[in-house]
């Protein structure tokens, strides 16, 4: 299964090397290119309608920002990150992958105070066993990116367990999309950026200036927590969701009917979004160009954003079913 191949790579938002050299392999017979925001940008030509499959590539992670006299880390998070999800981390830094872990005051040594209230980012550290800063500088350096580290754990009913499923599975569903033949001029843009505000997907579409476009992505998952129902947005095990508005797009109405009525044709399993927070590459590639059809096919994740994502294998599943019946249908 190609998505736990790419569940190893670390792609924090502008590093996103791991990633891209993984998927061009995969396309390396294909038409394609690299743009200047790192985009990887494949062809499948066709005398239908243009079409763009998107799907980011990078993830939420860190990077360093200072390095204490005593050889502590201090970082910023890239992307949005929960601070209750940064505390006794195992993570990663730079090139080498530098191992470290988080860490905060120990309870004992916290005053009543600070007992009550959240830790803040500025509060944690990054600690990879260096004596002092000099030692700290010979691993690490100001600038140097960093991600959770967290390995791929099968687990449940048909559940998979790992840091980053936001949005390696749009990568991995994108792959699969384009296996299929179809009449359609296809492009496919896995974007860089995506956390820290989908600047990669608005080059990518002002490049492709496509007709209708499709994103593929990993959303919101609350369902094991006693919350109304509205509040859990989506289920696992419910099948792929779909976006009907969130604050950067708003679906297109006939697209999004499409998917709907294609969906319940091939008897694939899917849920309607049930919040209009958040936002994907969606937002950008709907208001390039002259304006751009869009709508959004996801897999819910539970605990997005951190190093325990949590999806259920058939949401994926039908996901791709879902992607490679729309394009056949608007073909």
């Amino acid at each position: 299964m190609l998505l736990m191949e790419m569940l190893k790579t670390n792609a924090p938002s502008g590093c996103e090397d791991e990633m891209r050299d993984l998927i061009l392999n995969e396309v390396k017979d294909m038409e394609h290119f690299v743009d200047s925001m790192g985009n990887v940008i494949v062809h499948k030509k066709g005398k239908g309608k243009r079409v763009m499959i998107s799907a980011h590539m990078d993830e939420v992670g860190f990077i360093v920002s200072k390095i204490t006299d005593s050889g502590a880390i201090k970082f910023k998070t890239v992307g949005g990150i929960e601070t209750t999800v940064l505390l006794g981390k195992k993570v990663v830094i730079g090139k080498d992958n530098v191992p470290g872990i988080t860490g905060f005051k120990a309870v004992h040594l916290q005053s009543g105070g600070e007992r009550g209230n959240m830790a803040q980012v500025s509060d944690i550290v990054i600690d990879i066993g260096a004596k002092d800063k000099a030692a700290a500088e010979r691993k690490v350096k100001v600038g140097d990116y960093g991600t959770f580290y967290s390995e791929a754990v099968e687990f449940g009913d048909n559940l998979l367990k790992c840091k980053g499923l936001d949005d390696k599975v749009g990568c991995a569903a994108l792959l699969e999309l384009l296996k299929i033949d179809t009449d359609l001029d296809l492009y496919a843009a896995f974007t860089t950026q995506e956390e820290v505000g989908c600047r990669g997907s608005i080059i990518a579409a002002n490049f492709i200036k496509p007709e209708i476009a499709i994103v593929f992505e990993g959303t919101t998952c609350s369902d094991v927590f006693p919350t109304p129902d509205e509040k859990t947005v989506t289920r696992l095990g419910g099948g792929c969701a779909l976006t009907a508005m969130d604050r950067a797009a708003v679906a297109d109405r006939e697209l999004l009917e499409l998917a709907k009525k294609v969906a319940e044709g091939n008897g694939i399993p899917y849920q309607i979004k049930r919040t209009t927070m958040g936002g994907t590459d969606a937002g950008s590639i709907q208001r390039s160009g002259k304006g751009v059809k869009t709508v959004v096919i996801s897999t819910p994740c539970r605990y997005i954003h951190s190093p325990v994502c949590v999806m259920n294998k058939r949401d994926f599943e039908a996901q791709v079913s879902l992607g490679k019946a729309l394009l056949h249908a608007i073909g």
